[in-house]
């Protein structure tokens, strides 16, 4: 990227800061604006109206909705504009009036989003959140500070979800849920205060999870949450589960591992 050229398709009525850094075949609608720090890869497209500013880095094939907000400041009493980031990697959709803010400081300066998500209208990505790939945030998703949402997780519209959860990798939250603890990986959850409703088989037979090892993660899920044993007992199960030499053993471990590492304990 070495800055605009003539060949980058940028409408008349579009505000291009001159430190800008944009690839030749990106294109900018109408009337949007581009800060000064901004760097865009090749054939990312920016809706018309929508702004892109601070110290933000978008990757290849991007596309950004009408009346975006990317990179703005964090919605952070303590920030004080330290030149803090927000990365996104490839072939991302983001939709019409999305907010995605920079981090902050306190955590590691970074707001990071993969690659290949779907991300839809009016969804909220605050500071500090690091979002994996191939993930969708239904229309209205909301998510606070310093959240991680794993790869191929599902969020419902309009749920909200409290700082410092982390998502777990293919798990699904329902629409209009309140997610204020960890969502483990492969779960699916609901309700006003997110309660577990069983593995998200479906999710994981078309990403060509095997038949072995979804039936082995449906045994981790029951160890988990029907079985009534205590949360220390029911890890012992699930670590003597992770080591029956079949296909689920790597996913039993990745759960385990998740639960292990949970600051604000898991859904239960």
């Amino acid at each position: 990227m070495n800055g605009i050229t003539t060949q980058a398709k940028i409408h008349p009525t579009a505000l291009i800061a001159p430190g800008a850094e944009l690839d030749s075949s990106v294109e900018i609608g109408p009337y949007a604006v581009i800060g000064e720090h901004v760097r865009m890869g090749p054939g990312t497209k920016v809706g018309s109206h929508s702004v892109v500013e601070g110290h933000t880095t978008l990757g290849e094939d991007n596309r950004i909705g009408h009346f975006a907000s990317i990179g703005g400041d964090p919605q952070d009493m303590k920030y004080q504009g330290e030149p803090t980031r927000l990365e996104i990697g490839n072939r991302n959709t983001i939709r019409e009036f999305t907010t995605i803010h920079v981090g902050t400081a306190q955590d590691t300066g970074v707001t990071h989003i993969g690659d290949d998500n779907w991300i839809m209208a009016y969804v909220h990505i605050a500071h500090d959140c690091h979002i994996g790939n191939h993930t969708i945030f239904s229309s209205n998703a909301q998510i606070a500070g310093h959240v991680s949402v794993g790869d191929w997780a599902i969020l419902g519209g309009m749920c909200g979800v409290h700082q410092f959860v982390r998502i777990g990798a293919h798990s699904m939250l329902g629409g209009a849920s309140a997610l204020v603890q960890d969502l483990p990986p492969f779960v699916i959850a609901a309700g006003d205060k997110a309660e577990p409703h069983g593995v998200n088989v479906e999710g994981l037979r078309r990403r060509g999870f095997s038949a072995d090892a979804i039936a082995v993660l449906r045994a981790a899920y029951r160890h988990l949450y029907k079985s009534g044993l205590s949360l220390d007992d029911a890890k012992v199960q699930l670590r003597a589960l992770a080591q029956q030499g079949g296909d689920g053993d790597e996913h039993v471990s990745a759960l385990v591992n998740f639960i292990d590492t949970a600051k604000r304990g898991i859904i239960r």
